[in-house]
């Protein structure tokens, strides 16, 4: 994985988008990443509970426009089908999801934490 790390402490599995270059807007990369971080954290019978952050000074910005603006309405409908698939996914786990939103969460960033099951924001939120 490029643009999510998974790391263990305790029980507990944290998912960080690293992406904070681009205020962790969400791409086909960093969805493909963050995918495989939540099925590697519901899969490890270690983890009880995941924290889902991201790095720098944004939680995520949401999608990345610059990788949308080729897509064609086709394109552009199954890239969001696969991002609310995503996002499904992580509101259905069995384990408890908390979101730490540390900046922005703009858009998709929004929907994603909506998608934990609860929300803690820093002031900087």
């Amino acid at each position: 994985m490029v643009f999510v790390n998974l790391e263990r402490q305790g029980r507990v599995g944290i998912i960080t988008i690293n992406r904070p270059e681009a205020l962790n807007a969400l791409n086909s990369a960093v969805l493909q990443d963050l995918e495989t971080a939540i099925d590697a954290a519901a899969q490890d019978s270690g983890i009880d509970v995941i924290i889902l952050t991201g790095a720098g000074r944004s939680f995520v910005a949401g999608a990345d426009i610059g990788q949308m603006i080729s897509y064609s309405s086709y394109e552009g409908k199954q890239w969001g089908v696969y991002g609310g698939e995503l996002f499904l996914k992580l509101e259905n786990m069995s384990k408890p999801v908390i979101a730490a939103v540390n900046g922005f969460a703009l858009g998709g960033g929004c929907e994603l934490a909506m998608s934990c099951d609860i929300r803690l924001a820093s002031e900087k939120a």
